[in-house]
């Protein structure tokens, strides 16, 4: 069972945030702290005990945006110990998904939280710790409002898994909408994750390019560079340019590698002539 630090400088959301931990029968203890100075004290005095000592924290789920020091600070504070806690970090914002990640976050949960998307975010960090995913029989919740039934929640690929064959979930805010396959141009890598772009905006989804490059290949995806996949039928212009190849897709201009380079023209060709 799980001993959690929760971090935000919002007291209702820092309240509201222990109430849904607590209410998670895999979480032993959750307590709170409304600052960067309270919460940098609180791990340290844990790190002195040890990770098996009364004040031991196995995780703490961070927000970013808070006055002083930013959650990014102390998660970096924080990976210079030789055993630091694991970070989940629980923020308003989509666009620190990458920088989070770069300081392996367990996972990045957007506000307001929803509870089956925290008891995700629980099931990953006991699976980062090697602990038994299985809810316990007998536990007790918290007082105050019913809490929400534990389940186990999907598979992290789930969140963003397609929505039959034309379309694709992705998560802004707390609110997952669906995405028509057909409307993204491109697709960007950002480390384990991708962007999605179309003409309305860019979405952020948990999933390597690799994948993508796999299962939308035969929707007319076509891998261009290590950082992008591309529609074919988006493609405005081809440019050929000492050596050096891009493609224009809308607005964007997109480099073409070597590799890629010949394949793609052949694939224009037959495009413009099929």
């Amino acid at each position: 069972m799980l001993r959690v630090l929760a971090v935000d400088d919002e007291k209702p959301l820092l309240e509201e945030l222990l109430y849904l931990l607590r209410s998670d029968p895999r979480v032993r203890s959750a307590e709170g702290a409304s600052d960067a100075t309270e919460a940098l004290r609180r791990v340290t005095r844990a790190l002195e005990s040890g990770p098996d000592g009364p004040d031991g924290i196995d995780v703490v789920f961070l927000d970013i945006h808070m006055a002083g020091l930013t959650g990014l600070d102390i998660a970096r504070l924080l990976a210079g110990f030789a055993r630091p806690p694991l970070i989940v970090f629980v923020t308003a914002h989509e666009g620190f998904a990458v920088q989070a990640f770069d300081l392996k976050a367990v996972d990045y949960v957007l506000k307001p939280v929803r509870p089956e998307r925290l008891a995700e975010a629980v099931r990953r960090t006991c699976a980062q710790l090697g602990r038994a995913e299985e809810v316990p029989v007998a536990a007790s919740a918290p007082a105050g409002p019913p809490a929400v039934p534990a389940q186990r929640p999907p598979a992290p690929e789930a969140a963003v898994a397609e929505r039959g064959p034309e379309q694709i979930a992705v998560e802004l805010g707390g609110v997952t909408r669906f995405v028509a396959i057909a409307d993204i141009a491109y697709v960007e890598a950002q480390g384990d994750y991708a962007r999605l772009h179309t003409d309305e905006g860019s979405h952020l989804v948990r999933i390597p390019l690799s994948t993508l490059e796999e299962r939308w290949g035969a929707r007319g995806f076509v891998r261009i560079h290590r950082r992008h996949l591309v529609a074919l039928a988006r493609i405005d212009e081809l440019r050929l340019d000492s050596g050096s190849t891009t493609v224009r897709v809308g607005a964007a201009e997109l480099q073409v590698s070597r590799r890629h380079s010949r394949e793609l023209r052949d694939l224009l060709m037959r495009h413009a002539t099929g």
